[in-house]
């Protein structure tokens, strides 16, 4: 029988990783990702993470989260390299966080002396997304991106990790839709033959609800599927761009905000009343005070322990603890 609550990687004292959402600007226009609308919306302030709350961050996972923490990952709603001190920050969390950094980024931005400044810098994985084999497809995909320019970024990364001898590993990732469905293989095989140590076909999800279209074709696929608790409030925590906690990762209202980090620590969130009521809720499946939660279809696409691997998995794999 699935068991659900903190169990094998999950740890009710600290999350096993946490998402730094070190911008709100984003360099592209891609159709499944709800920015283009995200940035006409009150939601969006154009922030950029402070930087003395990120080494706040830094130190509390290499202290209170040492052991637990599997990494620290820089990804959610805008383009990682956009934030105009993010070498710096990620300097500081490859001396002293103690754990896997990964770098999530769409590749445009990845130069080679950027690419150089963050391998020397301690990044552990690249995950970069793609999500298209052709240039055609890729133009209608990742709108205002161009692959001619994003392909020779990757394959010289893959280069410089090889010539450095870098402990790196690289995953290429595929978000698979409507336009792209028929490259499929194609991708896979490209980027494996390229040197990839992993090519992640990620399924289509909501954004927590913000993609209208997806949401309904999600509700009405799996409206016979009993619902099960998330993942995310058992796994994980967000920092915003603002500087908030955030308990989903794919919120783009502000809705899953319930703490300003200045005010807390990672520890004393993960542990509060407030996390243990959303669990709760989720076991319950009474989402009542959790309005966020109960129209959001994504829950399905989360993987428990049990259900198989999920992308904790494929970090521990790539980056052991006796690599660190």
């Amino acid at each position: 029988m699935l068991m659900y609550g903190f169990q094998k990687h999950l740890n009710s004292e600290f999350p096993s990783q946490i998402i730094v959402d070190s911008t709100q600007f984003c360099n592209l226009a891609c159709i499944h990702c709800p920015h283009p609308n995200f940035i006409k919306t009150d939601a969006y302030s154009g922030s950029h993470l402070n930087v003395e709350l990120h080494k706040k961050l830094i130190d509390e996972v290499a202290t209170d989260g040492l052991g637990i923490c599997q990494y620290i990952r820089y990804t959610a709603n805008g383009e990682t390299l956009i934030h105009p001190k993010f070498d710096e920050m990620i300097e500081y969390a490859g001396k002293y966080s103690k754990t896997r950094i990964n770098v999530t980024t769409n590749g445009v931005l990845l130069t080679e002396k950027k690419a150089k400044t963050l391998l020397d810098a301690g990044v552990n994985v690249f995950d970069i997304s793609i999500d298209a084999f052709s240039d055609e497809t890729y133009s209608k995909i990742r709108v205002k991106g161009d692959l001619n320019k994003v392909r020779p970024n990757v394959l010289n990364l893959i280069k410089l990790i090889k010539e450095g001898n870098y402990d790196t590993k690289l995953v290429i990732s595929f978000v698979e839709q409507p336009l792209n469905i028929h490259e499929t293989k194609q991708f896979e095989n490209f980027w494996n033959d390229s040197g990839a140590d992993f090519v992640i076909i990620r399924r289509l999800h909501s954004a927590g609800g913000a993609k209208n279209g997806i949401k309904s074709k999600m509700e009405e696929d799996f409206k016979y599927i009993k619902r099960k608790p998330c993942l995310y409030p058992w796994e994980r925590l967000t920092i915003t761009p603002e500087g908030d906690l955030s308990y989903c990762p794919t919120d783009w209202m502000n809705k899953s905000h319930f703490v300003h980090f200045s005010k807390t620590t990672i520890k004393e969130a993960w542990q509060s009343q407030f996390m243990y009521n959303l669990r709760q809720a989720h076991l319950s499946n009474n989402y009542k005070g959790f309005d966020f939660c109960k129209q959001c279809p994504d829950w399905i696409h989360t993987r428990w322990p049990e259900e198989g691997r999920g992308y904790s998995d494929m970090m521990q794999e790539l980056i052991p603890s006796d690599l660190l």
